[in-house]
């Protein structure tokens, strides 16, 4: 019986301690993982159109420092760009002015960088904010100009603007309750 047990134990322990390496090495992989997607910045975007140019921010900082003053202190610019020929002027924080590639608003405006799954887009436009659960709404809405399915909530603004919540097929006969919040939240409101 002895003879049994020696090799059992010794059979038991190796698996326990590849068990304990295996979970060491996937939480690892997914510590790792965690970090690649927070720095992807890809969760929101914000773009201001206005005078024939699209403004864009992937910081919320940065852009509510837009909205008060009028300008960005840094900035990466291109004339033209926009889908009606609009200059697109991306606001950049301290940590990308000197990036060449690798930006998160650029990335996202230019399709190269999928909006997370929790993403969340501000447009404001003709004194209207539009309010986006995906980027592929966002882009959508900046190329033809209107959402196609929305709820609109008049007055509901920070300054007393419209909000435009896009809907998609999915939820088109439902109030948007977690996009409202969302917005209040994010403006103070």
């Amino acid at each position: 019986m002895k003879k049994v047990l020696m090799p059992l134990a010794a059979a038991i322990t190796a698996a326990t301690l590849l068990t304990a390496c295996g979970q060491s090495n996937v939480k690892e992989n997914m510590d790792t993982a965690a970090t690649e997607v927070a720095s992807m910045n890809n969760n929101d975007l914000y773009e201001v159109h206005e005078d024939g140019r699209i403004y864009v921010f992937d910081d919320r900082a940065t852009y509510e420092s837009f909205l008060e003053v009028g300008e960005t202190s840094y900035r990466k610019v291109r004339i033209g760009a926009g889908p009606k020929g609009e200059t697109v002027v991306f606001g950049l924080t301290d940590a990308d002015k000197k990036k060449m590639e690798g930006i998160a608003s650029v990335d996202m405006f230019d399709g190269k960088l999928a909006g997370s799954d929790d993403f969340y887009g501000e447009m404001r436009a003709e004194g209207r904010i539009y309010v986006f659960g995906s980027l592929e709404e966002m882009a959508a809405a900046r190329v033809v100009g209107e959402v196609p399915l929305r709820y609109t909530d008049i007055g509901s603004g920070p300054n007393g603007e419209t909000v435009v919540y896009a809907l998609n097929n999915d939820n088109k006969k439902v109030k948007p309750e977690a996009m409202i919040a969302k917005f209040k939240a994010m403006n103070g409101l």
